[in-house]
């Protein structure tokens, strides 16, 4: 019996996942493409990456959450500059975070659509 490679195991993948959520986020909210719409960019095609990782939708949907989440989160919680402290806009930012995980999980969905379709040519 052989075993899958390392990144298409739900732990690892997750874990990767959200690790690149968060490096996205942190990057594009203090260091590139800083108030440009043209950040979207690398987190689609990291969305997208992520769901054509996985084996299946439902593992894809749940990786492309904690993508979605931790890119969110990350983003809004590093970019922050407002005069309140931090701690009282964490409930906003979860909310937000949910936003995102949404997103992530719809390109994580696209991505294993694509992914399928290509492996059967």
């Amino acid at each position: 019996m052989t075993q899958a490679p390392l990144l298409t195991r739900p732990v690892p993948l997750a874990v990767a996942a959200v690790g690149l959520g968060a490096v996205l986020g942190a990057l594009c909210a203090r260091v590139v493409l800083v108030g440009s719409g043209l950040s979207l960019v690398p987190w689609a095609v990291a969305g997208l990456a992520s769901g054509a990782c996985c084996r299946s939708r439902t593992m894809a949907a749940a990786v492309g959450a904690l993508y979605g989440f931790a890119l969110a989160f990350t983003f809004m919680t590093v970019g922050y500059d407002g005069a309140a402290p931090l701690h009282t806009r964490l409930l906003p930012f979860c909310l937000f975070g949910l936003v995102g995980a949404v997103c992530g999980s719809v390109l994580a969905l696209a991505g294993r659509q694509v992914a399928g379709k290509l492996a059967s040519r």
